[in-house]
């Protein structure tokens, strides 16, 4: 940002704009007498506000002017994916703000979308990465965040930058909506086609005579299942399949030496789907608990607990790591006797066995997990051994055309991300539009707003509360 285009000039993030952080939730002090909707970190994502989840805090009423949001106010995420930023439309008669963001009020001549979309290209360029603290998740202080350089076009130049963006973005945000439409309905004709094939439906109704077959055993927890084929029957998964739990970590056996560390996969290595082998850990177990759970090809991979949405979701193991065993939350279902085809077995399990084990699994206050017992308990259903290589094979023909179908989609998805950053980029060089030399020069707007501020005198930064620090003089640039 060194060579600026005429006219342009460059100044810190608190030369040209009064920022302050929002109010500290503090439950334990509430007394439910005066309590106002606010946004939190949650709510802004770039763009725009998300209002479909705002929670309510304490603000005394003395202090609510303090933390009230104003129309063009500019909300900065403080934390997490820091610099996310949207802008506060008005859309509540009030509405505050929580301590993980910032709020930026621009002086006159300072657009406020124009600061938008700039924090969204210092964001995509890594430039906010200097300013920010904490190693895993990362902050962005008010004190870095004033910081900040920002390079300032000539303000009838801001105004033409953003219309520019906003034209040619739009274009291109619908164009990006389409193509996740369409990863979508993918996704959903995916799930559609492993449950025709694991019911046989995959030739349509006419080829099987189908009846609602039930299960000697069913009870209660198994709720209405699917028709299949009347020639097919039902099992439970622990008929036809070896099922156990893997290695519980063992705080005082990773500390010894003489016990080989191996390979293993956890909740986040087990995808619905696939298996996600990019990072995979090692821990230290003995030789022959090793050998009981060393995984072999064809092993179905289910996961035990996490999110309710994990529960059951997996994939096959096909010998891609040596020695590799798995934790205990990670079922392994070891089909006996080549009775069902893996593959129709983690078909199953990801679409009709995630309903069934979201209704019989349990739930904590942050998790959610499935028994060993109950998930052994899993009904399947089971075509002739004859019949299954021709059902995968055609549902495989199927599938391949539809991951080639989602990796085009994804590639397009990729460009337009890649065509965003390049305008964003062409905007903040000066090269989007043209410059005017009628524009008044951003340096004099400057000037303008540095007298101004004299005038004004200090800026209060921050709502003193009790037992905090006086707030200290703002520094004039």
């Amino acid at each position: 940002m060194n060579d600026l285009p005429p006219g342009w000039a460059e100044a810190s993030l608190g030369e040209i704009a009064d920022t302050s952080l929002g109010k500290m939730l503090d439950r334990g002090k509430a007394t439910g007498k005066h309590t106002v909707p606010y946004l939190r970190n949650v709510n802004v994502q770039w763009g725009r506000i998300d209002l479909d989840d705002v929670l309510t805090m304490e603000i005394p009423p003395e202090e609510q002017d303090f933390f009230k949001l104003e129309p063009r106010d500019l909300l900065v995420c403080e934390g997490g994916e820091v610099g996310r930023c949207a802008i506060w439309a008005g859309d509540a008669e009030y509405m505050a703000f929580q301590k993980a963001l910032h709020r930026v009020r621009p002086h006159a001549g300072i657009e406020v979308k124009y600061l938008r979309y700039l924090m969204e290209y210092m964001s995509l360029s890594r430039m906010l990465v200097p300013y920010s603290t904490g190693s895993t998740i990362k902050h962005l202080s008010q004190q870095q965040l004033r910081r900040l350089p920002i390079v300032i076009p000539p303000t009838p130049e801001q105004c033409r930058i953003v219309a520019a963006l906003e034209g040619l973005l739009s274009r291109l945000e619908r164009g990006t909506e389409q193509v996740a439409k369409l990863i979508r309905r993918i996704d959903r004709f995916r799930d559609a086609l492993m449950a025709a094939a694991c019911t046989g439906r995959l030739k349509g109704d006419s080829y099987y005579d189908f009846a609602a077959v039930k299960l000697a055993s069913a009870d209660s927890i198994d709720g209405d299942l699917p028709d299949i084929p009347s020639h097919w029957s039902w099992a439970r998964l622990s008929e036809i399949a070896e099922v156990v739990g893997g290695v519980t970590k063992d705080s005082k056996k990773q500390s010894d030496p003489a016990l080989p560390e191996v390979p293993y996969l956890r909740v986040a290595n087990v995808q619905r789907g696939r298996l996600d082998l990019a990072n995979v850990s090692y821990i230290r177990v003995p030789p022959q608990k090793a050998r009981q759970l060393e995984l072999r090809p064809g092993d179905v991979l289910l996961n035990e607990g996490g999110d309710r949405d994990k529960l059951g979701r997996g994939w096959i193991w096909e010998g891609q790591i040596p020695g590799c065993i798995h934790q205990n939350h990670v079922f392994r279902a070891r089909v006996l006797d080549s009775v069902l085809h893996p593959k129709l077995l983690a078909w199953h399990a990801n679409g009709f066995g995630k309903r069934w084990c979201e209704v019989n699994g349990k739930q904590s206050v942050n998790l959610a997990s499935i028994s060993l017992a109950k998930i052994k308990m899993l009904p399947l259903p089971l075509p002739p051994i004859e019949e299954q290589k021709q059902l995968v094979a055609e549902a495989e023909q199927y599938l391949t055309l539809l991951d080639n179908a989602e990796r085009t989609a994804r590639a397009s998805l990729s460009r337009a991300y890649e065509l965003r950053k390049s305008l964003l980029t062409e905007a903040f060089a000066g090269r989007l539009v043209e410059q005017d030399p009628a524009d008044e020069p951003a340096s004099v707007l400057l000037e303008r707003i540095r007298a101004e501020r004299v005038v004004q005198g200090p800026v209060r930064r921050t709502r003193r509360g009790k037992g905090e620090k006086a707030p200290q003089k703002e520094t004039l640039l």
